[in-house]
């Protein structure tokens, strides 16, 4: 469980910054994190990093793949979670 909570923590510090990064490269119009590569670590348990992310970086929240879909995985993950831990 332990492990757990630390793979979490981590996931989603780790999503919360790649996302402030592609904000940042955006802003400088360098070369940029691939939206598949911003899904994937929300996919990968890194969503509320995602979603905190989007919005405090305002972020991708004009694009609906992002602003949909986020909140979409987040809700699926609780599910899973909550069928889990039932």
């Amino acid at each position: 469980m332990r492990d757990l909570i630390i793979y979490l923590i981590g996931i989603n510090v780790v999503t919360f910054f790649i996302y402030g990064i592609d904000k940042w490269k955006a802003r400088r119009g360098k070369w940029r994190i691939p939206e598949d590569t911003l899904i994937w670590l929300a996919i990968a348990d890194g969503s509320i990093g995602a979603l905190l992310g989007m919005y405090l970086f305002r972020h991708k929240t004009q694009h609906k793949k992002f602003t949909l879909g986020i909140p979409a995985i987040i809700l699926v993950q609780a599910v899973i979670v909550y069928f889990f831990l039932k």
